[in-house]
């Protein structure tokens, strides 16, 4: 007797309890029979709908709710989630889910989720801002860790360029140190970011540096890092440093012969240790990160004047990648020029656009001392010159040699030589667009053939293509 009494209270809590959830349900609920017949009716749902739930127990879901579809829902057995539901002047949005047992329903529950259509288009505000800063935290993300260039980007024909991707590829396929040399211009940053494309740690950030350009005082905030209060303007929060952000990834030291000689041995440390510590800072850092350098200086010389460090550079020096100026890989100055002039012309919106043989002849002569930073300036400066779909050798800008003036020497920006440039451009064009017929030439420019003949020979122009 008295272990049936225990049980009996034991589920007059559990009711209570159950009672208590059910009534504490902020949003609006109910339960149907499966005829439609209300058997519960909590209390927030009697506040919305000035209604006494106890009273309600019992009546038709119809006569309580209006627009009530839970007796349809107890027919066929189908949820109905997050639909709307106009009631008392007011659109909201409910769900109707059958309880079934055996596969049979034996209630529907129904839940009011939004009072009111407004509350979800404030929700829908503010996942929409939510999802503006997750859009603008992604691509901040994917700014620190993308790399446009991959071998497919490195562009050449000669030996050179090829045995270089080879032995940059190879590079790729292990973890030391790559030091990357060569001239202004002649793409060392490309051939950084192709390896790690192309190594196990592409998927992780490439963080850059440009040892030149962050002031010397800075330098060490930038690539360690500081804590809070670690100097006057320092970040309430502090920041990490870029060696930090690299973690997994690699970082790629641009412009290293500028590295201040007193960065240098804390440089060194970072490298062999692999931790640091922050600026104002006692806690030791660990980042796993591959180094990538690269300098159009020669290493070799400042160690002689005792601006570089010999064991800084025989730890940066590990797979060495010379890259070697245009001018001494002539075969790659036309496939670079086309490859180049094809992405001109379509970031432009112009049509594709061919060089002339004259302008190819002159374009592969010329030294190039910018190297692919030349180049490319050179195109575009010529595609927006010319007012065809051909660039003519009289469309290259006037930093070419033209040969109208002695070797070694250069024009000055005189008007007479302005003028004598805008008569090579217009001689070559009409040449050109004649098949190099003098004749025809001449009477497209409306000018007698002698004085055509005059003008080739006072600026050596050629008659054909060299």
């Amino acid at each position: 007797m008295i272990k049936a009494e225990s049980s009996i209270q034991e589920l007059q809590k559990q009711i209570e309890l159950y009672q208590l959830v059910f009534d504490n349900i902020n949003a609006g609920s109910t339960i149907t029979d499966a005829d439609g017949y209300i058997t519960h009716f909590n209390k927030p749902y009697g506040r919305f709908l000035n209604l006494d739930p106890d009273t309600q127990i019992g009546r038709h879901c119809t006569e309580v709710i209006q627009n009530s579809r839970m007796h349809i829902v107890a027919k066929t057995g189908n949820s109905e989630i997050n639909k709307s539901h106009r009631i008392k002047g007011h659109d909201m949005v409910v769900q109707r889910i059958p309880i079934k047992k055996d596969g049979k329903v034996i209630a529907v529950y129904g839940q009011v989720m939004f009072q009111n259509v407004e509350e979800v288009k404030q929700l829908a505000s503010k996942l929409s801002v939510l999802e503006s800063k997750v859009q603008l935290f992604e691509k901040e993300l994917f700014d620190l860790r993308s790399t446009k260039y991959t071998f497919n980007c490195i562009i050449g024909e000669s030996p050179e360029i090829k045995y270089l991707k080879e032995e940059a590829l190879k590079a790729a396929l292990n973890d030391s140190t790559v030091l990357v040399t060569g001239e202004s211009g002649t793409g060392k940053e490309l051939f950084s970011q192709a390896i790690h494309n192309a190594s196990p740690r592409r998927c992780h950030p490439f963080v850059r540096i440009n040892c030149a350009a962050i002031p010397k005082d800075l330098l060490e905030s930038e690539l360690f890092g500081y804590v809070e209060g670690a100097f006057t303007g320092a970040k309430i929060k502090g920041k990490p440093g870029k060696f930090e952000l690299a973690h997994n990834g690699t970082i790629f030291l641009d412009e290293i012969g500028d590295l201040p000689i007193e960065m240098q041995p804390k440089l060194l440390r970072v490298l062999e240790e692999k931790e640091f510590e922050r600026i104002g800072d006692n806690k030791i850092i660990r980042s796993d990160f591959r180094v990538i350098c690269a300098t159009n200086q020669k290493l070799e010389d400042l160690m002689e004047r005792q601006k570089f460090r010999k064991d800084l550079f025989y730890r940066l020096n590990v797979i060495p990648i010379y890259i070697p100026p245009l001018r001494m890989r002539p075969n790659d100055i036309m496939p670079l020029a086309c490859h180049l002039l094809k992405k001109m012309t379509m970031a432009a919106n112009r049509p594709q656009m061919e060089i002339e043989k004259n302008a190819e002849t002159e374009l592969i002569s010329y030294s190039w001392p910018g190297n692919a930073r030349e180049l490319s300036n050179v195109l575009e400066r010529a595609m927006y010159s010319s007012n065809n779909n051909t660039i003519y050798k009289g469309d290259l800008p006037f930093n070419l040699d033209y040969n109208t003036h002695p070797p070694g020497k250069k024009k000055k920006p005189t008007l007479k030589n302005v003028q004598n440039q805008a008569q090579i451009k217009a001689i070559y064009q009409a040449l050109a667009r004649t098949n190099y017929n003098k004749a025809k030439a001449s009477k497209l420019l409306g000018i007698h053939r002698t004085l055509l003949y005059k003008k080739m020979k006072e600026y050596d122009i050629k008659l054909t293509p060299e």
